[in-house]
This record gives C-alpha cells, structure tokens and sequence, in this order.
C-alpha cells in the first residue's frame, strides 16, 4: 500500500502532463504518481512515463470510468486527485496531505472558487455553470462545500474504497461532493490558486452538454438522497393544483347547487390521490436511505479494521 497516491487523469494533455508529474514529484518525493491515459492520441502516455510516473490505462471514454478505474486498483492512506491540465497549484498538496494523514479528514476540497477562479477562468458560462451548482447543492443539501466542480481533491482510504461511482464523465465530481455530504464524511476546504490552461492546451468539457449532465446529476442524486424531499415538493405541487382549480368548483356549488365542470372536478381528485401517492413513496424511500446509511457505516468500520490489518502487514 502507498503512503501517497497522485491520481491524475489524462487524456491528451502533451502540452502540460510532463511539468504536472514534475511538480508533484517535487512537492511530494514519497509519493507514488500515477497517470491513467482515457484513450489520447497525443502521446501523452509517454510524456507522463518519461517524467516518472507509473501510466496505466482506461479504455472507457470518460473522466468518471477513469476515476472508477483508478480507485478499484489504487491502495493508499491518502489520495491526492488532480487534473493533468496544469490549471492547479502543486504546491498545495503537502497541506492536502496533512489534513488526510493527521486530521483524519475524509474529502479535502481544492476550493479554486475561493481565490483566483473567476479572474483567470476565461470562459464566462463556466464561471456562472460553477456558481450555480455550488449555490444549487448548497442549498439542496444543506452544507457549506466551496467548490463542488474542482479537480483538485484528496481522500482517505476509506472514501475512496466506499464511495459508488455512478456517472461517467465530468459529472462525477458532483457525485463526490453530494456522497460526502450525505453520508456526513468529513470534509475540508483548501484555497488554491487557480490558472488558465497555457496556450495550446483545449478543455474537454463542453460547457452546454456537459453542464446539462451536471445539472441532471444534481436531481438525480437529489431524489436518490433526499427522496422525502424530492417527493414531497412534487406533492406539495400536485396538491397545490388540485386546490387552486377545485376551489372555483366549491364556491360554485355552495352559490348554485351545482357543479357545471365534472371534469375539472375528477382531474382535481385524481391530482390529490397523485399527491398523497407521492408523499408516501417519499416516506417509505426515506427510511429506506436511512437503513442504507446504516449500512454504510457498517462498511467504513470494516474498512477501517482492513487499514489496521494492512498497517499491521507493513510493521512486520
């Protein structure tokens, strides 16, 4: 097991791969740099081998099955995951580090947000697709997390060894961000400085498809997680329609006598029942989350007591 792994995920960065393993190399001399080529065409793989790194590789196209793939195979105390761009600072890992090592922090957050983001960032939707999402889960989620698209992060053992990584492309780093939350993991922010890609170096992140992904992500993972929530807005919805159109048919009938809009009236019943149906699945999958929750800390002890045995392999 390594003390320290450097996840960096590549897929034709030729232009900035080299200096990324460079620069961790220096700031973190024990730790094991690995590069998880996604198909490049650039030679990149060859650049990262040649500036020391261990290259292996992901054939599925996409930033969330390179990071499925680097956390099956990967076994280390601390994690540090950087992107292959160049964009953040290497200088802040040793600080990453002592978080996970010695605070026992479970996600450290690269928070770019926080510091230089908006100024060097020149895409201006990108700039606004990162506020949104950070206010959006924020406030969906309850919790305080500076920046949820970064990547740029470091993860303990156990976050790494328990989390399901569900989505396959850029999304997933939403997906870390809503698990920690939810599974009340200890998480830390860290202010980096960010900087543009040099020239040259293209974004694979398509600022349209892509945030559409991100933002399918969000709900998705909102009803998953907070499905109480999730179902009983819906609920509170359905309901609110029935009212508002059964209420001209009520104040009618008490006028005349009669209900001259049976349809009206029967649609208003059948959104009611679509209500109540909706807030009841809601409960049920709601104690359903808690049990999984339950069962997710049964799995971090037993994580953890592997850790002790592993720790107790290495002493000898």
């Amino acid at each position: 097991m390594d003390k320290i792994a450097v996840l960096i995920p590549c897929y034709n960065e030729s232009k900035t791969i080299e200096k990324v393993v460079k620069d961790f190399k220096k700031v973190l001399p024990d730790a094991t740099i690995y590069v998880y080529d996604n198909n490049s065409t650039d030679h990149s793989d060859i650049l990262a081998r040649e500036a020391g790194a261990i290259v292996r590789y992901e054939f599925q196209q996409g930033k969330g099955n390179v990071i499925r793939r680097m956390f099956r195979e990967v076994d280390a105390r601390c994690y540090i995951m950087v992107d292959g761009d160049d964009t953040y600072p290497a200088e802040c890992a040793p600080e990453m580090v002592d978080k996970i090592l010695c605070r026992k922090v479970d996600m450290v957050v690269g928070d770019r947000l926080s510091s230089t983001y908006f100024e060097e960032n020149k895409r201006p939707f990108h700039n606004m697709g990162n506020a949104l999402v950070r206010k959006s889960i924020n406030l969906l989620f309850s919790n305080d997390i500076k920046d949820i698209m970064t990547g740029y992060r470091a993860f303990s053992y156990q976050f790494v060894k328990t989390f399901p990584i569900l989505s396959k492309g850029f999304e997933i780093e939403t997906e870390m961000s809503i698990h920690a939350v939810d599974k009340n993991m200890f998480v830390e922010n860290v202010v980096v400085d960010y900087r543009d890609r040099p020239e040259g170096s293209v974004s694979k992140l398509n600022t349209y498809s892509d945030g559409f992904k991100v933002i399918k992500t969000i709900l998705r993972l909102y009803r998953i997680y907070r499905p109480m929530g999730f179902f009983g807005i819906l609920a509170f919805v359905l309901a609110a329609c029935a009212f508002m159109f059964f209420i001209p048919i009520i104040m009618t009938y008490f006028k005349t006598g009669l209900v001259p809009r049976i349809p009206t009236l029967v649609v208003c019943g059948f959104a009611m029942l679509a209500a109540i149906q909706s807030l009841f699945s809601g409960l049920i999958l709601q104690t359903l989350v808690q049990k999984n929750r339950q069962d997710f800390e049964m799995n971090i002890q037993r994580y953890s007591d592997m850790m002790k045995e592993k720790d107790q392999i290495d002493e000898l």
